[in-house]
């Protein structure tokens, strides 16, 4: 059997592989408590078992078995995820993209991402392409940095490759079976989704920052 990541080094690789339903949720003090309805098994779900909600590492803390089949699972989620995803607007119904986390010889589809979403980026067009659709984004202030042409983003869970950028907007182009088995096809102009930039673009990012403050110190 494969081995899981060690719990400090959970791993996804943005590939969806189901769309789940927020079946209740319940304020408790400062943490939301939310129930969320999946197609998994019930019995290969363990208590601590992490799950990428719509690209937010969620940590579960009870499961059980679905009215029709499936399970339903139940993930805390802390004020800083509240404060910076789309965690905090979810109700009862709304669908969310579901990664389990990658296990050891598991095939890497997409990119790798951690599930620690940067920020939330606002749908800014949407160009139906025959049976594509290609979503036009907009980043918050200083994630521009971390786009780039031909680069990978994460996006409410999705791994997505990066087709333009213009300033601080990007697109990309969503093919039929990504909408099919997402929650993609429901989304339009205006709508928010979490933003998770690519590991590698973030490091590359700190070592020119780093690069920069010592040139500056070496040359003042």
């Amino acid at each position: 059997m494969a081995q899981s990541w060690s719990k400090g080094l959970q791993v996804f690789t943005g590939i969806v592989s189901d769309v789940g339903s927020v079946a209740a949720v319940e304020q408790r003090n400062d943490v939301s408590r939310l129930r969320i309805r999946c197609a998994y098994e019930p019995a290969g779900i363990a208590i601590g078992a992490s799950i990428a909600c719509a690209g937010v590492c969620m940590t579960v803390v009870a499961c059980g078995a679905g009215d029709g089949g499936g399970a339903v699972i139940e993930v805390d989620a802390a004020p800083e995820t509240l404060r910076l995803t789309t965690v905090g607007a979810w109700r009862e119904g709304t669908r969310v993209n579901l990664e389990r986390s990658l296990k050891l010889g598991d095939e890497l589809g997409g990119h790798l991402m951690a599930g620690h979403v940067d920020a939330v980026a606002r749908i800014g067009s949407r160009q139906d392409m025959g049976d594509a659709v290609r979503f036009g984004f907009v980043t918050p202030d200083g994630f521009s940095r971390f786009i780039a042409p031909k680069g990978s983003v994460a996006l409410d869970g999705t791994s997505l490759t990066i087709n333009r950028v213009d300033g601080d907007m990007f697109d990309c182009l969503i093919v039929p079976h990504t909408l099919d088995v997402t929650t993609w096809r429901d989304r339009r102009p205006g709508d928010v989704v979490n933003l998770e930039v690519d590991t590698i673009a973030r490091y590359v990012a700190r070592l020119v920052a780093a690069d920069h403050m010592i040139d500056g110190a070496a040359n003042p």
